[in-house]
């Protein structure tokens, strides 16, 4: 019985040692499996996985649809500016790539659908109830949106992320108001509305003292700026913000990405948001680093591109015609996109506050004095439309019976002669009233196409009598002069607006320092429109009223407005999920086909 016992014990014994080693071979094995699946992991570039979040949240986030859910994580996209933008405050700089950045770091309660721009979609905002009368808007703002955590570059100190309230919505509204803050442009929009009130962290009503067409679109167009960041010691200084160039030289936002660093002449470097509510839609950029290359020259930023460093770049006509044969192109590494672009026109800005400038005959004659069809087949290669005006050419609201003026050097001679200009001592300038007909053009240094074009544009004028001289400035000093309407006459370009409100650029009432009518243009008749146009809701009326301000702006020419340029842009091909939206492409959509760097 002993032995039985004996024999028992060790045949449990000897099944123990089985069952346990195969237990260790089977530990054994789901170790090295966790730690192979743990190293594929690792070396994937899924989304979803390096967010740190999950596509969880039910809703509407802005333009979610054109994200693609198979976009690759990682990389980067570098792409070129001219030169240092002034500063980086949205309120103080609406010079075109500072806004560009600072978009790509904030958001708005809501942003306009991509492919449908009369369309808005919520974004900072989760939902809004609009007054029949567009006078109140009830706004309700998501939850567990977060300020990007900074180190305030005068105290040193760190600021952990906090969260996005109805407060700083405010704060925004009280610093564009205030009358202390260089913000006369944007200003301008907002100079109706009432006030806004706070009903807790995440409500707010925005209240408009007057029906305002646009009240709509500035509302739900409102970006908030951080007040912890502008108020450290917590009171708000005009002047200060205004000065205040460290923070003025970087952002803190809530946005996609996160503001890194400026090094002036060599870049700005963004980084991707961790945090970014986008996440939870499905609607977060896959590109994890944007860079801005401050890149003087367009020949330096073409050979960039041809080196592959950088991933994409708006081409000049002569690029696009005479140097895109090179094998980078032929063999499809990059890729050539182009397309009318009616968002934006270029032009001649004139002061009025001059004696040559100050009448619309004049300038009606120096419009037609300027052959654009030669200038824009020499300078552009036929790459655009010749602009009749500040309204988009095809839209509803743009009188297609109205052309612009033609290239007619006879008829403006007899404009000329009608507006009292005449050589009367013969040395070949025209005067008038003891004045020369002798002015100053100032032109952007290192803008190549639009030296040539000015140089046309002085031999038109010289061929009448006209003296035009050429300055050449570096863009932030061209900037400076406009601010302070230190300047004779300047070429330079517009965006415009799917919902046309002219009063920022035309309205006699912005003619002052500061203000985006820096040409000084008053026309009380046009401003009366202006007005007449901001209040009307009805679009029959809105059409007639746009049409009306047209041709009187057609009359008066306060600009000669030269061109729609197309839009000319050179991309890698290993971008996927490039599409053409109207007038424009969306970068924040982007990623690339492995994740690697561009």
């Amino acid at each position: 019985m002993r032995y039985v016992l004996q024999s028992a014990v060790m045949i449990l014994l000897l099944v123990c040692s089985v069952l346990l080693f195969l237990l260790i071979s089977s530990y054994d094995r789901a170790r090295a499996a966790n730690r192979l699946l743990t190293e594929k992991i690792s070396t994937l570039n899924i989304r979803k996985m390096s967010s740190g979040q999950q596509h969880h949240r039910s809703g509407i986030f802005a333009n979610q649809q054109y994200f693609s859910p198979d976009a690759v994580d990682g990389g980067t996209l570098t792409t070129a500016i001219a030169s240092d933008p002034p500063g980086l405050n949205p309120l103080l700089n609406n010079e075109a790539s500072a806004q560009d950045i600072f978009g790509y770091c904030s958001m708005t309660l809501a942003e306009r659908d991509w492919m449908q721009q009369e369309l808005f979609r919520p974004m900072l905002a989760e939902s809004w109830e609009i007054s029949p009368d567009r006078k109140t808007y009830h706004i309700r703002l998501r939850k567990g949106i977060y300020w990007h955590s900074f180190t305030d570059p005068v105290t040193r100190i760190r600021h952990p992320k906090k969260e996005v309230t109805a407060h700083d919505v405010k704060f925004t509204v009280d610093v564009i108001k205030n009358p202390e803050v260089n913000c006369a442009a944007i200003r301008a929009y907002y100079m109706d509305l009432k006030e806004i009130k706070v009903i807790n962290d995440h409500e707010f009503t925005v209240i408009w003292d007057r029906e305002y067409y646009g009240s709509m679109a500035q509302t739900l167009g409102l970006f908030p700026l951080p007040r912890h960041f502008y108020m450290p010691d917590g009171t708000f200084d005009g002047r200060k913000f205004n000065d205040d160039h460290q923070r003025n030289r970087m952002i803190v936002g809530c946005g996609a990405y996160i503001f890194q660093s400026w090094e002036s002449g060599k870049e700005i470097r963004l980084e991707r948001n961790p945090d970014y509510i986008g996440f939870d839609y499905g609607a977060a950029p896959p590109l994890k680093t944007r860079i801005f290359k401050i890149i003087k020259l367009p020949n330096t930023r073409f050979q960039s591109l041809l080196a592959g460093e950088l991933g994409m770049l708006g081409l000049t006509p002569e690029q696009w015609k005479n140097r895109t044969g090179t094998t980078q192109f032929t063999s499809g590494k990059i890729r050539k996109i182009s397309f009318p672009d009616y968002s934006s026109y270029s032009y001649i800005g004139y002061n009025h506050r001059m004696h040559c400038f100050k009448d619309a005959a004049t300038r009606r004659a120096l419009t037609m004095l300027i052959n654009r069809q030669e200038i824009l087949d020499k300078i552009k290669f036929g790459l655009g439309t010749i602009s009749k005006g500040p309204l988009i050419p095809d839209s509803a609201y743009a009188d297609p019976e109205l052309k612009p003026w033609p290239y007619d050097p006879e008829e403006a001679k007899k404009l000329l002669a009608q507006a009292g200009w005449s050589d009367s001592d013969g040395d070949g300038i025209l005067e008038r009233n003891g004045e020369k007909f002798s002015f100053t053009m100032l032109q952007i240094s290192g803008a190549t196409e639009q030296h040539r074009m000015l140089l046309l544009v002085q031999n038109f004028f010289a061929a009448a009598g006209i003296e035009m001289k050429l300055q050449t400035v570096e863009w932030s000093v061209l900037l400076e002069r406009i601010k302070k309407q230190t300047f004779e006459a300047c070429s330079l370009g517009w965006q415009n607006s799917v919902d046309p409100d002219l009063y920022q650029i035309f309205h006699s009432s912005q003619s002052k320092p500061g203000g985006d009518n820096f040409i000084g243009y008053k026309n009380p008749q046009l401003d009366e429109l202006i007005l007449k146009l901001r209040q009307e809701f009805d679009m029959k009326k809105r059409i007639e009223i746009s049409r009306q301000i047209e041709k009187i702006i057609h009359l008066d020419q306060p600009y000669t407005f030269l061109f729609c340029s197309d839009a000319l842009v050179a991309i890698d091909a290993d971008f996927e999920n490039v599409r053409i939206f109207p007038n424009t492409l969306h970068s924040l959509s982007f990623y690339l086909k492995d994740g690697g760097v561009k």
